[in-house]
């Protein structure tokens, strides 16, 4: 990975204009779905997390969204409205509460995912799985900030 070494600032630039690019076309495939739901890219976030962390609870979200609690709480109560989300009281202690996607949560973040799915899958698709495997350590090093 020395060669590396040879990328300067603009490389770098491009990159990073490549990652917001990519970001902004996969969200804005979505648009549509969010707009029929009066929701935004904040509640797609939040559902994603949801789903993928069943029962996560309210300062985990916090924690993984990087948000105030006032960001989060208008998001899960417009949820609540669409009947997408609950909760349920932590057994041990219930100042906890965790949040589970109902079934409308469930179809809505199908729906989403669907969206979504086409433009990742084609690109996965047509990359060799070096390109794959390489793409997703990289990936996650920008996010984990550990190198």
């Amino acid at each position: 990975m020395k060669k590396l070494l040879y990328l300067k600032d603009e490389e770098l630039k491009q990159y990073i204009e490549k990652i917001f690019m990519g970001y902004r076309e996969t969200v804005s495939d979505v648009k549509k779905v969010l707009e029929k739901h009066s929701i935004g890219v904040a509640h797609n976030k939040a559902i994603h997390l949801i789903s993928l962390y069943r029962g996560i609870t309210i300062s985990e979200l916090l924690k993984k969204l990087k948000v105030t609690k006032q960001s989060l709480n208008r998001v899960l109560k417009d949820l609540i409205k669409l009947n997408a989300i609950m909760y349920k009281k932590n057994e041990k202690d219930t100042r906890i509460k965790h949040v589970f996607l109902t079934e409308n949560g469930i179809n809505l973040f199908n729906e989403i995912f669907s969206t979504q799915k086409k433009r990742i899958y084609k690109a996965f698709v047509n990359s060799k799985s070096s390109e794959v495997l390489s793409f997703d350590k990289v990936l996650k090093k920008i996010i984990n900030g550990k190198f």
